[in-house]
């Protein structure tokens, strides 16, 4: 199952591990059990520090397995094989558990291990198909390990379709807390947090913020292309840099194939990611992930308030906090998300396997998402409100030649049904001819574009009637030493590369802005050049 050159990567990642790591199997017969045996057994081969330990532990299933240290139980526990891009989330686990630091602030790590008055115990309903569920995996394996109150487990969906069925699970990541459902598809850490802690108010008294940073040159609110550019710019400049971001990467993290980006032919969301995180390590750079910025108070110095309870003075403030999905904003939408309606083909399509699904949207994502789809299910329809499509002719001609993709234009969704809890038909109408129609199905992929991720300075910045900030052709907002690039400005064609090339002017921007005004000192004077 493991190829000698992943066992070779192995041996490096464990050859520092401080404290021996169990695998404690749950003993009992399954047809899986084998795979998972042998499974386990090669990742053990490559450290003296590992070992497999056959037990009734009282887990889930003979394919169920914990990960426990000297010290006793992690809290963490793997319902199925781990493999695929869960892969990660097996390994980084055991490396935590053996001591390896995770890359978390302490102001995080001391929210999450508020004390609560009760034992909680997560459940990740996953696809090894998904590449969104190992990020919700390994938060939660990380809770596990600073709050001894809490134990996760990974359930893979594919080998508990029973529980699949009984709970009426149809998107993933789907996360429940003892037993009732907290989070449904792509959630960030933060949101986590903040949802944990809202649930249990007692563990916010505890908090303790971090001490405050000194004042910052400029700080940046974005973690995908354009704020990286904008980090990476302004250290080079020798400032003092802070980025701020809900999770590094944004939206790029859930692309999977990246072709246009010049001089890189072809590479992957995540990879691209990666190559980005790498890049900011080679500089002074302060990053405050997996919190949000919640309020921005204007003047010569600008003070940002975060969702961990600290503050940020800023000389100059970057805003680059790009786009999410657009939701339709039907009938029927919100109420069946994970019951049939999904935002994302790569990690929910399996589950329709052999079934009939829509696509929303005609542009460049949707037809994507249609030719994704098309390998997996039965049927697709793409629903297009306008009477042409928006995407690019080389899609349009693929999609054509599938048998499977049929292409409704002119057409618009009045409503999602749905029957037992997940979804049926979708209602439409001609927009020529008004005739309604209801075809029935069993998901829904809303690919209708993206809104401005700007909620956060509504009332500190002008913006457009689409929530766009306003920007010059040097980024300028209408509040001076604010900055703003990417997706969440008005600047046309979201693309990668123009992100990056407008989050390094706004960089070259904001650092014009501190050469000719005198913020130390709250006055404008121009500097000689």
């Amino acid at each position: 199952m493991l190829t000698a050159e992943i066992l070779n990567a192995l041996k490096g990642y464990t050859a520092n591990m401080t404290n021996a790591v169990t695998f404690v199997l749950q003993t009992g017969e399954h047809s899986k059990r084998a795979e998972l045996v042998d499974f386990l057994t090669q990742i053990a081969s490559v450290s003296d520090k590992l070992s497999i330990e056959e037990r009734d532990a009282g887990f889930r299933s003979p394919i169920s397995f914990s990960l426990q240290t000297p010290e006793g139980d992690t809290g963490i526990l793997f319902s199925g094989i781990p493999s695929g891009h869960e892969f990660n989330s097996l390994i980084l686990s055991v490396l935590w558990s053996s001591g390896t630091a995770m890359k978390l602030d302490d102001t995080l790590k001391n929210r999450i291990a508020a004390p609560v008055n009760e034992k909680l115990h997560f459940e990740v309903f996953i696809s090894l198909d998904c590449h969104n569920c190992p990020d919700v995996v390994q938060a939660l394996n990380q809770f596990a390990l600073i709050n001894p109150s809490i134990t996760t487990e990974m359930i893979d969906g594919g080998l508990f379709r029973n529980v699949i069925e009984e709970r009426d699970i149809q998107g993933v990541p789907s996360v429940y807390l003892n037993g009732e459902k907290f989070a449904n598809g792509k959630t960030e850490l933060s949101t986590m947090v903040d949802t944990l802690i809202e649930r249990f108010p007692e563990m916010k008294a505890s908090n303790v913020v971090a001490p405050k940073l000194p004042l910052q040159d400029v700080t940046i609110i974005g973690g995908g292309p354009a704020g990286v550019a904008a980090a990476i710019y302004s250290a080079r400049k020798g400032l003092a840099v802070t980025l701020v971001a809900d999770v590094l990467g944004g939206q790029v993290k859930d692309t999977m194939g990246i072709e246009n980006l010049i001089s890189v032919p072809k590479t992957t969301g995540p990879e691209l990611v990666g190559n980005m995180q790498a890049h900011l390590a080679d500089y002074e750079i302060t990053i405050k992930e997996h919190v949000r910025v919640q309020s921005i108070e204007k003047g010569n110095i600008k003070t940002l308030a975060l969702s961990s309870g600290e503050e940020i003075d800023t000389k100059t403030l970057i805003i680059a906090t790009g786009a999410r999905w657009r939701e339709l904003g039907v009938p029927g939408e919100k109420e069946n998300i994970g019951n049939g309606v999904a935002y994302c083909p790569h990690c929910d399509g399996p589950f329709f396997k052999g079934k009939d699904v829509a696509v929303i949207g005609g542009g460049n994502s949707g037809i994507e998402a249609a030719l994704d789809l098309a390998g997996i299910v039965k049927s697709v329809t793409v629903f297009e409100f306008m009477p042409t499509l928006k995407a690019d002719q080389v899609l349009v001609d693929q999609a054509q030649k599938r048998d499977n993709i049929t292409i409704l234009k002119n057409v618009a969704t009045n409503q999602i049904h749905a029957q037992n809890g997940k979804v049926s038909s979708i209602e439409y109408t001609d927009r020529a001819t008004e005739e309604v129609t209801h075809l029935e199905l069993n998901g829904v992929f809303v690919q209708i574009g993206l809104v401005p991720n700007s909620q956060f300075a509504e009332g500190v910045i002008e913006m457009s009637q689409h929530g766009e900030i306003i920007i010059d052709e040097r980024c300028n907002t209408s509040e001076k030493g604010i900055f703003a690039c990417g997706d969440v400005t008005t600047v046309p064609y979201k693309q990668i590369v123009i992100s990056m090339g407008e989050g390094s002017k706004a960089s070259l921007a904001a650092f014009e802005y501190l050469l000719t005004h005198d913020v130390d000192n709250s006055q404008t004077a121009e500097v000689a050049a």
